[in-house]
């Protein structure tokens, strides 16, 4: 069974990479692979709980991807509110270069407050307002990508695998914060130098196809103010209703969600028909790209299955044993993770390792929060924002791998040597 999972996955997955030379939508290889994965695996006998199984694995990815409607839904709305132009207006710089540092250092802060998913949403979405030239807006959605990985890595609430550990008690906020927030700038700083040389000199060149204010049905400044802050606001309450509530994060979305829901609807309501109808919120949840929701579900289903059938637990194991040095161990972990999400990956490592011998803010755990949340940059399927700045920019496989890839697997080494260095230094 094991074989047979395993050839249908690596299938599945170079139909997805392949997309394009195919000219197969990835969302369709994504369902065909899971469902026959979990065909497989439900004909071979299964777990001996398999409906539970399979049911916990849907309450997972519902969660997340109720999340992900809910956040694309509130940036759409801000948008069709011309809530952005705030910020494209304060942005004066007229060469790539710079643009470039205000935007990864602001996703890399950003991401450690909002979540490492919801901040690529809004960053990938707001650089469409910025950038006119394609080829730029990928470069910086790749940028984006790494910056919003590792911005999260170092934050308990940032990126799931990190709030796995946060909330499984083998890390805690202040030591996560002091061991992994400079292997992370690293992490960051090192691609953005390159891109920085090879964008030097070149100018921002701005959407030449945006459509004018007038043309959309007419709001006030005020309108537009309270409608950008109050969906910021509520992309930025999630992480504290998480904390306060313990609830999990797509629930606090839907609540601001439901918030902005009824505001435009109070706001908007003495306006004629065909106004009410662009500005409502319901409105703004048509515009989201559910192929793309619809191909991570798939792409999470397919993986899925392959930790209830422990492969990947059986693939920690083999590491234990034939690697032996944990550094190395948890560096492949980390790389691995790009392939087959991260979030299996540190949670077989979390089931294989004990806390006895590896206590609270022991080295494993630290550097495994590292390496799990910065490692899913190395492809663009490796983790929750590649995936949505591949929905919303159209990004194809292949040309991450070509432009991107090495930039991360770069910037990668250089935290986790940085990591390792200063552990060293420390203890």
């Amino acid at each position: 069974m094991e074989t047979a999972l395993l050839v249908i996955f690596v299938m599945s997955y170079a139909a997805i990479a392949f997309e394009h030379p195919l000219n197969i939508n990835k969302s369709a290889s994504a369902l065909i692979g899971a469902g026959l994965l979990w065909t497989i695996y439900a004909l071979a006998g299964g777990g001996e709980n398999l409906h539970s199984e399979l049911a916990h694995t849907i309450e997972e990815i519902a969660q997340i991807a109720f999340f992900l409607m809910g956040a694309m839904t509130i940036v759409e709305l801000i948008d069709s509110h011309s809530g952005f132009d705030i910020i494209t207006k304060k942005i004066n710089t007229t060469k790539l270069s710079s643009l470039l540092i205000v935007v990864v250092i602001l996703t890399f802060f950003l991401s450690a407050v909002l979540d490492n998913l919801t901040t690529t949403i809004v960053m990938v979405s707001l650089m469409k307002k910025i950038l006119g030239r394609r080829e730029d807006r990928l470069i910086f959605a790749g940028l984006i990508v790494i910056s919003s990985n590792a911005g999260g890595a170092w934050s308990p609430i940032g990126d799931v695998t990190t709030t796995m550990l946060w909330v499984g008690g083998q890390i805690t906020s202040a030591a996560v914060i002091k061991s992994v927030l400079i292997p992370s700038v690293i992490a960051t700083i090192v691609p953005l130098a390159i891109y920085y040389v090879l964008m030097r000199g070149k100018p921002v060149q701005g959407p030449t196809n945006t459509v004018s204010l007038n043309l959309n049905p007419p709001i006030s400044d005020g309108e537009r103010n309270f409608i950008f802050f109050l969906g910021i606001g509520c992309l930025v309450f999630v992480p504290v209703f998480k904390i306060i509530t313990h609830l999990p994060p797509f629930l606090g979305v839907l609540f601001g969600v439901g918030i902005l829901w009824l505001a435009t609807d109070i706001i908007h309501r003495k306006k004629d028909f065909d106004t009410q109808k662009h500005l409502a919120l319901a409105h703004s949840l048509s515009k989201i790209d559910l192929s793309s929701i619809v191909f991570f579900i798939g792409i999470l289903l397919a993986v899925a299955t392959l930790q209830h059938a422990k492969i990947l637990a059986g693939l920690a194991q083999w590491l234990d044993g034939t690697v032996g040095n944990l550094s190395v161990i948890v560096m492949l972990i980390g790389a691995f993770s790009s392939i087959v999400d991260n979030v299996p990956m540190v949670a077989g490592t979390m089931s294989m390792y004990s806390m006895t011998d590896h206590p609270t803010d022991s080295f494993l755990w630290e550097f495994l929060a590292y390496c799990a949340g910065t490692g899913g940059s190395i492809l663009i399927i490796g983790s929750a924002a590649g995936l949505a700045a591949m929905g919303i920019e159209k990004i194809d496989f292949f040309w991450y791998l070509r432009k991107v890839s090495l930039l991360a697997i770069i910037g990668y080494l250089s935290g986790a040597a940085a990591f390792l260095i200063q552990y060293h230094l420390l203890h």
